[in-house]
């Protein structure tokens, strides 16, 4: 008798519990046995593959040093969907990373089309490409993923300088097949270097407008490639940086009412100030000069440091922050990133210096 104990009395004083709460405690008690059960039946969790397998299945001159390559998928299945603007990120054979716009059909699901212009004295991915890259090479790719979106709008003046048409000519057909108002000013040192001439050639010859240096003069002034918007027309522009800042300073007197651009190269840091860089595992104090990026002041110490983008979209060169406070200038790393990580591209350090893991 020692070890019985008299039930406490319920919330209303009640020896015995309420009838509803012995219902009440059944119910969960089996849905808890059906979750169980339910949870046993459930297949493991697939590990998702981001990467791409893919095939070169055809390589064409577009014009002078540039070539398309035609991608396919190495076991024959659907491509994702990609919209007007994306890229992917090809892992070239000997590891270097690089973005390169799609410029093929969107509705085609069996391939992908990019295409790259051979820079001579370029960092090295467009003569790997052109030099070492062939038929029947298999290239490993991520995405596609959208620095540069194409929106919907009433209007579109479209701005292509070179190679820059390929996010642009895939907006040009879509703005095309949507009948929207648009038009194209294209330029180029010469007709001979410009891609997609024959395929521009399909549309509204009224819209397009092809202005070469050689017969036109270089640079464009912004006003005069915006003469061409509609009213209240969105922009979109690809090209060297003269273009792209002749455009952005004339725009406000234009009938454009919006502006969307994407750099070839690294923006120009204009408001920058100089910094150290301590590099614990290489033991190394660097200084960053003010009109130069932190990734350029490492590359001098190490030289095989991985980069690609150079624009703060693609994460490749991101670094462990020891200590410092940075400033984040990339459009690719999360709020929770940003607590210990930068893109040694863009970023720079609010202080005098920042530590890294390197």
């Amino acid at each position: 008798m020692d070890d019985y104990q008299i039930p406490p009395p319920d919330l209303r004083g009640r020896a015995h519990p309420d009838r509803m709460f012995r219902m009440l405690g059944a119910l969960i008690t089996a849905f808890e046995s059906l979750t169980n059960c339910a949870h046993l039946r459930r297949p493991p969790t697939q590990r998702v593959d981001r990467d791409l397998n893919l095939v070169v299945d055809e390589i064409r001159v577009e014009g002078q040093d540039v070539r398309s390559f035609r991608l396919v998928a190495a076991g024959g299945e659907k491509l994702p969907s990609w919209q007007p603007g994306c890229h992917l990120d090809v892992l070239l054979p000997t590891g270097r990373r690089r973005q390169y716009s799609l410029c093929g059909d969107p509705r085609d699901r069996g391939s992908y089309r990019i295409a790259v212009r051979r820079i001579a004295a370029g960092a090295g991915g467009s003569r790997e490409l052109h030099d070492c890259v062939g038929t029947g090479s298999t290239l490993t790719a991520r995405g596609p993923r959208n620095a540069f979106p194409y929106v919907r709008a009433g209007g579109y003046l479209f701005i292509a300088g070179g190679i820059g048409i390929t996010p642009i000519l895939p907006m040009v057909k879509q703005a095309a097949a949507d009948g929207a108002p648009w038009q194209l000013v294209y330029t180029g040192r010469s007709r001979a270097s410009m891609p997609f001439l024959d395929e521009l050639s399909e549309l509204d010859p009224a819209r397009v407008r092809l202005r070469s240096y050689d017969e036109c003069g270089f640079p464009p002034s912004g006003s005069e490639i915006l003469q061409y918007a509609p009213d209240r027309a969105t922009v979109y522009c690809c090209g060297p940086a003269p273009i792209i800042a002749n455009v952005r300073r004339d725009l406000p007197d234009s009938a454009a009412q919006a502006l969307h651009f994407e750099r070839f190269t690294a923006p120009p840091i204009v408001d920058g100030q100089p910094f150290e860089i301590a590099l614990t595992r290489s033991n190394r104090v660097l200084t960053v000069p003010p009109d130069r990026s932190a990734l350029e002041a490492i590359r001098q110490q190490i030289p095989d440091i991985a980069y690609s983008c150079r624009q703060g979209f693609c994460g490749t060169c991101r670094t462990r922050v020891i200590s410092g406070e940075v400033d984040h200038r990339d459009r690719v790393l999360t709020d929770r990133e940003r607590t210990d990580t930068m893109t040694t591209c863009v970023s720079r350090s609010r202080g005098d210096q920042i530590v890294l893991d390197l």
